[in-house]
């Protein structure tokens, strides 16, 4: 409840609780701005979509009946209540228990009981008050709906005390004049006026039928064409469209006389956001609309070459995303045909590094998807071979496989059975006449200061381990090829390969016992280009 300290909705104050029924707690409040008038406030449990629904229902069913002690009704998210403030007269049962009632107040709570009876309502379920002549409906009881035999037999209860005692009339000043044309169609009128009084009193009864499902002006003709009124209420039910029915008050199958009113449940659900389709292929689209409760429309298939979008991709929605749009209303799709009516070639690549050569193929329209490595003596990341072969025409966005060079390993020396010639001898330089420094007679001169020698350096052999993979694809992996290689010291090799052009954003990738010499790295590639790299 939206309340503190004793208060409901942050303005009324509670001075007691009166009761308490289905849904409804009713309580005793006091107006704020000083107004100390004491009034009544029914406080509803709505915590449900069915107790959403059946407050709604009453909602509808106070604004038709317009009650004198209706104050406010208030439907919003965590307050739903209605304040109602006293009306004066007396009590229905004091009136009826009288030996002679006033003929306009008779009518007028006959009147009364038609009109609660076309919402399903009895009089047992209302306040009424009499003051003078006029009836006034005070308060209206949250009751369930009643079937309209359910009304007219509680009805008949109520109203049987009006089959006793004596009606005063109301008195009508009459001109001589007045008595004429009375005369003249005093049989016409008696027998017209017998037939109307008959007709009202007794309307005929029929079988209200079944429109829920039906859209809302398919079921209201239906209604209409069996002599009963319609009136919509918004509501929100599974599986239907905009539109339809939900629900009907009175149900179908029931009895109702003609002229009565029958409440239609119309669904019309919150708005949902539409989420962003583009780039996406048809099953992912499904799914994303099948979360957001949407679905697909009319698929229009057109050539992906102006935005370069590859076959089956979604280039364009209707609704934009992050528009809104009603549950089950449809999102209509602009579908890539690739790009095969394009074509393009690749010149020689041979002899270019890695990154000119994926450059290259770029800018023609290709997409490197493969990379293999070969030992080779040429430069180490170069490329050896190419597949398509040079100037060979294929279509934009075709895949291009490249094969690039791989330093060889340099391992200890091996005997042969037959050993190279030597290298012819160098002939040394000789050595400049050493330099006799003048010393004075019978010094003998120093020797010169020795040269250290300086050791020969080696290099210690990489050590070969085993390591394992362990990578699980990040979320925002883009879609393609992909391929895990390691570099160490033999090189780079493919170590995990996953089906071609397949999703694997979110999926784990391991192999365990992979062998490696020396430092080794990871690296990732989505269709041939570096993605991401990380240590073993």
């Amino acid at each position: 409840m939206s309340r503190t300290e004793g208060r409901i909705d942050g303005k009324y104050e509670v001075t007691a609780e009166l009761a308490q029924t289905g849904q409804e707690t009713l309580y005793a409040v006091t107006a704020p701005r000083g107004d100390e008038t004491p009034r009544r406030l029914g406080w509803f449990s709505a915590t449900t979509p069915a107790e959403r629904q059946a407050f709604h229902t009453y909602r509808a069913a106070l604004r038709a009946l317009q009650p004198d002690g209706l104050e406010d009704v208030v439907a919003r998210p965590g307050a739903f209540y209605a304040l109602w403030r006293p009306v004066p007269g007396a009590p229905l049962d004091d009136f009826l228990a009288q030996p002679v009632r006033a003929e306009e107040a008779v009518e007028g709570v006959r009147t009364l009981a038609a009109r609660l009876a076309e919402h399903g309502y009895a009089l047992q379920d209302a306040e009424v008050s009499i003051d003078g002549p006029t009836v006034r409906l005070g308060r209206l009881a949250p009751v369930p709906p009643r079937t309209p035999d359910e009304v007219s037999a509680l009805n008949a209860r109520t109203l049987a005390p009006l089959g006793k005692g004596r009606v005063r009339r109301k008195r009508r000043p009459l001109s001589p004049l007045a008595f004429l044309p009375g005369l003249l169609f005093l049989g016409g009128a008696g027998y017209l006026g017998a037939e109307a009084a008959r007709t009202f009193l007794n309307p005929p009864v029929r079988e209200v039928p079944d429109v829920a499902g039906q859209p809302a002006e398919q079921a209201a003709r239906a209604l209409s064409g069996r002599g009963f009124r319609v009136q919509y209420v918004n509501g929100e039910g599974p599986n239907l469209d905009i539109g339809d029915v939900v629900s009907q008050n009175p149900a179908g199958g029931s009895n109702l006389p003609v002229d009565r009113l029958v409440t239609l449940t119309v669904n019309d659900p919150k708005p949902v956001p539409v989420p962003k389709l583009e780039e996406l292929n048809l099953d992912q689209v499904r799914a994303a609309l099948a979360e957001n409760r949407l679905k697909l429309g009319t698929v229009t298939t057109i050539s992906g070459a102006l935005t370069n979008t590859p076959k089956g991709r979604v280039i364009a929605q209707v609704p934009e995303a992050g528009s809104t749009s009603q549950r089950g209303q449809p999102v209509n799709l602009l579908i890539s045909d690739g790009l095969s009516f394009k074509q393009t070639w690749l010149p020689d690549l041979s002899g270019m590094t890695f990154d000119d050569a994926r450059e290259m193929v770029r800018k023609a329209g290709l997409v490197v998807n493969r990379v293999r490595t070969q030992t080779s003596d040429a430069r180490e990341n170069t490329v050896l071979t190419q597949d398509p072969k040079p100037y060979a025409k294929v279509d934009v966005g075709s895949p291009v496989t490249l094969t690039v060079a791989r330093a060889r390993v340099q391992g200890p020396s091996r005997a042969t059975s037959s050993l190279p010639l030597p290298p012819a001898p160098v002939q040394p330089e000789p050595d400049p006449e050493p330099t006799i420094p003048d010393v004075p007679a019978g010094e003998v001169p120093a020797p010169p200061d020795p040269v250290p020698a300086t050791p020969p350096t080696t290099t210690p052999a990489a050590e070969t381990r085993r390591v394992n993979l362990n990578y699980t694809f990040p979320s925002d992996l883009p879609s393609g090829t992909v391929d895990i290689v390691v570099r160490d010291a033999d090189g780079e090799r493919v170590v995990f390969n996953p089906a071609a052009t397949t999703e694997v954003a979110g999926a784990l990738a391991q192999q365990e016992g992979i062998s490696v010499r020396g430092d080794a790295l990871f690296v990732v590639r989505v269709n041939g280009q570096d993605f991401t790299s990380f240590t073993p």
